[in-house]
């Protein structure tokens, strides 16, 4: 084999090589945000249509014909207790003011990684939103839409406020993100280790990857539940300021 078709394979070689990577990049960087994106957006609206179909009031009870005795119980019965999450299926919709007034995110059950190119996902068997204990979130710090790219520029005070198509209810950051290994679940406690937390509360846990383009470490912010508000007294004063 003379040495100009040697060059020749390897330049091709090379060429090839470098389409794929650039290729990829691409892939990683741009489309895998679109996809993002349009999941995003279509578990949003699922999520509005649930709390549209929830507000239609029920349907009236036939009349009560004279002298028929009456069926209805004598006392309001007691509210069920809310159904459980169900995986992969959307909880609420999270704001973060300092992330920008575009920065709008669905949060799902689970952390699968199917789940997470949808949205943020909630670690299951953390609390309940706006429940005693620590609802723990998930999200990509880059690619598929890049939601926690901005975390280490929140700071305490900071709202992350989030909806479930009844109650708003705003969380407040109690400090600076905090690094740490993967395997440390203990932040995700209901008390979470290290927040400072000293005892029960209602809790917010953000985590993600740490550095920017790898996954070393993670990445954990905390919050403590500020105040809650019905979806009827409109937005919460941190979404309008």
């Amino acid at each position: 084999m003379s040495v100009r078709l040697v060059v020749r394979t390897l330049s091709e070689l090379c060429i090839t090589a470098g389409a794929l990577i650039v290729l990829f990049v691409g892939y990683v960087m741009f489309w895998t945000g679109v996809q993002a994106e349009a999941a995003m957006d279509g578990e949003i609206r699922l999520l509005q249509d649930e709390w549209v179909a929830r507000e239609q009031p029920p349907a009236e009870a036939p009349a009560q014909q004279p002298g028929q005795p009456s069926t209805q119980p004598s006392t309001k019965p007691s509210a069920p207790p809310p159904p459980p999450y169900r995986d992969g299926k959307g909880i609420a919709v999270m704001y973060i003011p300092r992330f920008g007034p575009e920065w709008d995110w669905p949060v799902l059950e689970g952390t699968r990684t199917g789940t997470l190119k949808k949205g943020l996902g909630h670690y299951a068997g953390t609390a309940r939103l706006g429940a005693t204990g620590n609802f723990a979130v998930a999200g990509h710090r880059r690619t598929y839409g890049d939601p926690f790219k901005d975390v280490p520029k929140l700071r305490r005070g900071d709202a992350v406020v989030l909806t479930d198509g009844t109650t708003w209810y705003t969380y407040r950051i109690t400090g600076r993100p905090y690094r740490t290994v993967p395997t440390d679940t203990g932040v995700i406690d209901p008390v979470p280790r290290a927040s400072g937390f000293d005892g029960p509360g209602r809790y917010l846990t953000l985590t993600t990857c740490e550095p920017e383009w790898g996954s070393s470490h993670r990445l954990i912010v905390w919050a403590h539940l500020d105040a809650t508000r019905p979806v009827t007294s409109g937005r919460p004063a941190a979404l309008n300021s």
